[in-house]
């Protein structure tokens, strides 16, 4: 997950990232930092799952609709 957080702060900083990569990111963000969740998280660990599955899957999935010039660049 280290290496998914670098290269999509790389993605995020690069001046042909386009707009709708940018508001991905925000939105798993905001999720993540929302008190609203699927599961809620006054649930012991059940409830933090939910954020985790996001955030890594989410990643993930930004970073494989990467643009491939932009891929190369953040590698």
């Amino acid at each position: 997950m280290r290496g998914q957080a670098r290269a999509l702060w790389r993605a995020l900083r690069h001046p042909d990232t386009p707009l709708w990569f940018k508001l991905g990111a925000g939105l798993i963000v905001l999720y993540v930092a929302s008190p609203v969740d699927l599961i809620p998280d006054f649930i012991p660990f059940v409830g933090a799952i939910d954020d985790v599955l996001v955030l890594t899957f989410g990643v993930r999935w930004l970073l494989s609709r990467l643009p491939a010039h932009i891929a190369a660049d953040i590698r």
